[in-house]
C-alpha cells in the first residue's frame, strides 16, 4: 500500500473554489487483487454477483436486474459527486471478478458517515482477501482522505464479516437495525 498512497491524484475544487482533499485513486493493486474504480461496462460483472444467492444472503437478497442497473447507477454518481466510491476486484493473474469493495457515503440513524462495504462471490471466501481489501479500504479512507472515521455494517449473526472488520482496525459499536434486520456497526477505532 506504501506505493498507492505515494501517487499523487488531483485535487478537486470545492464549492469555495479551493482545492479539497485528494480524490480516491481509480485504480490500485494489493498483492492477490487489482481495484478498479466502478464503471458502466461493469455491469455484467455487477450481475454475476447480484445474481449470486450466497453473495447476496448478507446483502438483502438477490437483487433483478433493474435493480442492479439502479445500483450501479447510484454508484457512478457517488464517484462523480464525492471523488471515491466502489471498486470492482478482479484476480490480477487470470482477470476473473472477485467481488466489489469500497467507501460510500451512507445515513446511520440521521447522521452522515462513510461506510465501507465489500462483498465477494463465495469462490473467494475464507482466502483472507477480505480483509486484505478492507484494510486497503480503511488506508485510502483514512490516510488518503483523510476521513476522521469510517462505519461497516454487518449482520449480528454474520461472524465472518465481524471477524474481517475486527482484523481491519473497526470495533463493535452498537446494535442498529438497517434493512429491517439487526445489524452491528462497527467504526475504526
Amino acid at each position: 500500500m506504501a506505493g498507492l498512497m505515494s501517487a499523487s491524484a488531483p485535487g478537486r475544487p470545492s464549492s469555495s473554489g479551493m482545492l479539497a482533499r485528494e480524490l480516491a485513486p481509480s485504480t490500485f493493486t494489493l498483492r492477490r487483487v487489482v481495484a478498479e474504480r466502478l464503471v458502466p461496462a461493469h455491469l455484467p460483472a455487477l450481475r454475476r454477483m447480484d445474481a449470486n444467492a450466497r453473495t447476496m444472503a448478507a446483502l438483502g437478497g438477490v437483487r433483478a436486474e433493474p435493480e442492479t442497473e439502479a445500483y450501479l447507477q447510484r454508484n457512478l454518481a457517488h464517484w462523480d459527486e464525492h471523488g471515491f466510491g466502489i471498486w470492482l476486484l478482479r484476480d490480477p493473474a487470470s482477470d476473473r471478478v472477485m467481488g466489489r469493495a469500497g467507501l460510500r457515503q451512507f445515513e446511520v440513524e440521521g447522521v452522515a458517515e462513510v461506510e465501507l462495504a465489500c462483498a465477494l462471490l463465495p469462490e473467494f471466501w475464507g482466502s483472507g482477501l477480505g480483509t486484505e481489501v478492507t484494510r486497503a479500504c480503511v488506508t485510502i479512507g483514512l490516510e488518503w482522505l483523510g476521513l476522521p472515521s469510517l462505519v461497516a455494517l454487518a449482520g449480528v449473526d454474520h461472524v465472518a464479516a465481524h471477524r474481517v472488520l475486527l482484523k481491519s482496525a473497526f470495533a463493535a459499536e452498537r446494535e442498529i437495525r438497517h434493512a429491517g434486520r439487526p445489524h452491528i456497526l462497527f467504526r475504526t477505532d
